[in-house]
Formats: C-alpha cells, sequence, structure tokens
C-alpha cells in the first residue's frame, strides 16, 4: 500500500491579528474595490458568479457550512484571472488618456476615439495559463494586441485557448519565473506595456492594479452571504496562492472591511511550489520555492512571491499549507452530488 504524502501547516508567527501595527495598502480598500467593481459591471456580460454550498463535504468534515466561490463562470474564462487582467489594462489607458478610471467604462475604452488616441498598443505577460488568457482576452475586447509567454511543459489545450483571442503564445524552455522575466525583457526591447500579476524593484502600479481587479470577486462574495445568510459572517477562508496577488487581494479586503474581526485565513499551496510556506519560516523576508515546480496544479506553479501579496500574507494570513498533488487530484474527482447551485 503506498503512504499518501502529508499536507503540512504552518501557523502564521508574524501574524498582526488583534491590531498589531495593521496597516492595509489603499488599493484593496472597500473603496478601492468599489470603483473596480463599478468598472467590471459596465461589461456586457457582466454578472456576479455564483457562491456554491458543498453540503455533503461539509457533514463530512462536521462544519455547518462550506462556500466556494465558483469562478467557472467569470465572462466564460472558466477563471477569476480576467478581473484583474482587464483592471489593470484598463487603468493602463486611462493613464494613457489622462482621465480617472472613474470617467470610463467598457464601451468608451473599446471605442474608435480611444483607438485613434492611442493608437494599437501591444501588452504582454507570461502566465502558467489563466492570467495569460486574461490578459489576452482583456486586450482583445479593447481592441489592442496581446504576446504570452507559457513555460516548458504548458497543456497544449492552455496555449490554444489563448492563440483563439487572437494572441500570440510561446511556449519557453523554462519555468514560470523565467518566463516572467523573458516578458519584461522583450517589453524593453519591442516598447510593449507588460501586464503581469506578480511585483518587482520599480514595477508595483500595475500589479497593484490587478489586486485591486480580483477584489470585486471578495466584494461579491460578502454580499452573497449576507443575503443567503443574513447575520452570519464567515469563520475560516482558504486561498490558493501561486504568486500570492488573489490570496492577498481578497484577504486585504476581508481584513479592510472589518479589522477587528476577520475570518482565519489559511494560504494554500502545491508541494512543488510552496514559496509561501517557506517564506512563514524564515525572517519575514519572502522566499523562493526550490525545484522544478512541476505539478498538476498548473496555476499555482509559481516559484516566487510577489512582494506586494507577502507583505499582505505575512502580516494577515494566520497559516501557510504546502499540500501534495493527491489533495487536488482527490478534490477534482468528488462527485457533482455533493454541490448545491
Amino acid at each position: 500500500m503506498v503512504k499518501k504524502e502529508a499536507t503540512h501547516v504552518r501557523l502564521n508567527p508574524m501574524n498582526r491579528r488583534n491590531g498589531k501595527g495593521m496597516s492595509i495598502p489603499e488599493f484593496v480598500s472597500p473603496k478601492a474595490a468599489y470603483t473596480a467593481e463599478t468598472f467590471h459591471r459596465t461589461f456586457p456580460d457582466y454578472q456576479p458568479t455564483p457562491l456554491v454550498g458543498l453540503p455533503g463535504l461539509a457533514t463530512k468534515l462536521g462544519i455547518r457550512q462550506l462556500l466556494v466561490k465558483d469562478e467557472s463562470h467569470r465572462f466564460g474564462l472558466n477563471a477569476f484571472k480576467v478581473l484583474g487582467a482587464s483592471y489593470a489594462i484598463a487603468r493602463y489607458l486611462c493613464e494613457k488618456l489622462g482621465i480617472p478610471i472613474e470617467e470610463a467604462d467598457f464601451a468608451y475604452l473599446r471605442s474608435e476615439e480611444v483607438k485613434r488616441q492611442l493608437g494599437e498598443l501591444t501588452f504582454v505577460t507570461a502566465t502558467d495559463g489563466n492570467h495569460g488568457r486574461a490578459v489576452a482576452w482583456a486586450a482583445a475586447q479593447l481592441g489592442q494586441k496581446a504576446v504570452v509567454y507559457l513555460p516548458k511543459g504548458s497543456a497544449s489545450q492552455r496555449v490554444e485557448a489563448i492563440r483563439k483571442t487572437g494572441a500570440h503564445a510561446h511556449v519557453i524552455n523554462g519555468n514560470y519565473d523565467e518566463a516572467v522575466r523573458l516578458s519584461d525583457q522583450m517589453a524593453r526591447e519591442r516598447g510593449w506595456q507588460v501586464i503581469q500579476d506578480t511585483a518587482w524593484e520599480g514595477y508595483t502600479d500595475i500589479p497593484a492594479w490587478i489586486m485591486q481587479g480580483y477584489t470585486t470577486m471578495a466584494a461579491e462574495a460578502l454580499q452573497q452571504i449576507a443575503e443567503q445568510f443574513p447575520g452570519e459572517t464567515p469563520t475560516h477562508l482558504f486561498l490558493q496562492a501561486g504568486v500570492g496577488s488573489m490570496a492577498a487581494a481578497v484577504l486585504g479586503y476581508v481584513v479592510a472591511r472589518n479589522p477587528s474581526q476577520y475570518p482565519f485565513a489559511i494560504i494554500v499551496e502545491p508541494h512543488a511550489a510552496d514559496c509561501f510556506y517557506r517564506s512563514a519560516a524564515g525572517d519575514g523576508r519572502a522566499l523562493p520555492a526550490m525545484g522544478d515546480l512541476r505539478t498538476i496544479m498548473a496555476g499555482l506553479a509559481c516559484g516566487e512571491p510577489s512582494p506586494l501579496a507577502w507583505e499582505i500574507l505575512r502580516d494577515y494570513a494566520d497559516a501557510f499549507a504546502s499540500c501534495p498533488d493527491s489533495v487536488a487530484a482527490e478534490g477534482h474527482a468528488q462527485p457533482r452530488a455533493s454541490c448545491r447551485g
């Protein structure tokens, strides 16, 4: 009998819960989230994604309720990533136009008037799949071009899904972090604009806008909880992390909404790309994962934390979990009968 790999959980010794020097970045504040959600609502196909109950699994775990935000319905792209990519590209276009995002909407930014003012722009990014497709889709929707670099071993279906949007997609002979560096290099050489969901020195505005875009998902979820379960608040929050931008955006927004009482937050990663789990054992600095990042959790195969994300997760996450691939495989195999909605 083959022994299953264990999930490792590490409590966060740096957590600032209970007011120990709490400071939430403005870009994930309720005000910033409202601005992002208002823009997203101008998309013709915008609809809040469902909050789905898993009563069978909740019963098995001995808890009253387990809810999952089902992002497979987001603009037909099966992922939340488009919230960040579309908002960041919109913010970039607004800056080029010299107008605040509050004065723009989807229809205006894709208009011939904007195209005449700005000309044809090319956005470039690196991805393990969903972020690249989101950038490609958003660029196409707004009448612009996109180039996407993917790491070695990327599934052909992911590559073709990106190309179907009209973007150029290239698989490199390197991992995700090397694809990020290549996209930055090509942008500097060819005058393109990087739209990346991880930050580095000198590149923080666009990653912050991407995170601001992700807060739409969190705002929707809290509103749905308030409507479906009046008077109740979630006790625990599980968030998956690649570079950490989504996890940090959602957690930062939730903390900003109620700094004195927010859910116990657990950040979950694959063993092969457990950079946050490793960072939580260090001296407060973000640490990279080790190895080749090979995992079936392809969208999470990121070895270097985004500094913007790490600052939030370091301060407000309660625990970090590193999981074997078998956890994802088992979850994927669960019958749909365990779901409601």
